[in-house]
């Protein structure tokens, strides 16, 4: 008798368009309403519950309510791990309109992958990080090297309250636009978190891109040494 997980199940979720859309609408860590959801998917609010309650039987999303309202997220960076691995083997979406083309670019520059950096500017920090010496790589993960532990605490990051968390501390994640490495785990999610505090990087609304600001430009030129493309 099988008794592996049906991974069928979980395959015949992900390949239905409009679920599958909702699923890397969810990539960016945040709660949405159905209807937002809807839109992602260019579906009705409907059938949008729908899907989204067979996501929620599948224990890949999660539902909260508040007042009249339902909002969705995805369970854990586990489940965005799956799907972002599938990413890196997906076809290209086809690019039919400006707003198309002008939402993917900011993507590929600078996006989050749950709850963590990624894209052009994830994958230049990660290599950033191990140039300098904060980081060292190996095959799976990162290690934090004295230097680094400086330079994260200065940015007010507290090391040991990250490591404390019940999940990996700082893997490396293969980014499915830049085909390298991001930084993600505890620290990415730390970091990120950082970058927004200080007014270094803005989350958009109702997409997964982020926007580097004036002084995010400046700072990240000073500690990293990473130079922003300005197109």
């Amino acid at each position: 008798m099988n008794v592996s997980p049906n991974i069928a199940e979980v395959a015949k979720l992900v390949s239905e368009p409009s679920r599958a859309a909702i699923l890397t609408a969810l990539l960016d860590d945040r709660f949405y309403t159905a209807s937002e959801l809807a839109g992602f998917a260019g579906v009705k609010q409907q059938t949008a519950s729908f899907h989204l309650a067979k996501l929620a039987d599948a224990d890949m999303v999660i539902c909260q309510k508040q007042g009249r309202h339902h909002y969705y997220r995805l369970k854990d960076a586990e489940t965005a791990r799956a799907l972002e691995s599938l990413l890196l083997v997906a076809p290209p979406a086809d690019i039919r309109s400006f707003r198309q083309s002008a939402e993917a670019k900011a993507i590929r520059k600078a996006r989050t992958c749950y709850d963590h950096l990624a894209g052009a500017l994830g994958v230049k920090l990660a290599e950033q990080l191990v140039h300098l010496d904060f980081l060292q790589e190996n095959e799976e993960a990162f290690t934090v090297t004295d230097k680094g532990a400086s330079c994260f605490k200065q940015l007010g990051i507290d090391l040991e309250e990250v490591k404390r968390k019940r999940r990996s501390f700082c893997h490396r994640c293969l980014d499915w636009s830049e085909r390298r490495y991001h930084l993600a785990g505890a620290l990415g999610a730390a970091l990120l978190d950082g970058f927004i505090r200080m007014g270094w990087i803005e989350r958009r609304p109702l997409s997964r891109a982020v926007t580097i600001t004036p002084k995010g430009e400046k700072e990240l030129e000073r500690v990293f040494h990473i130079s922003i493309e300005k197109n």
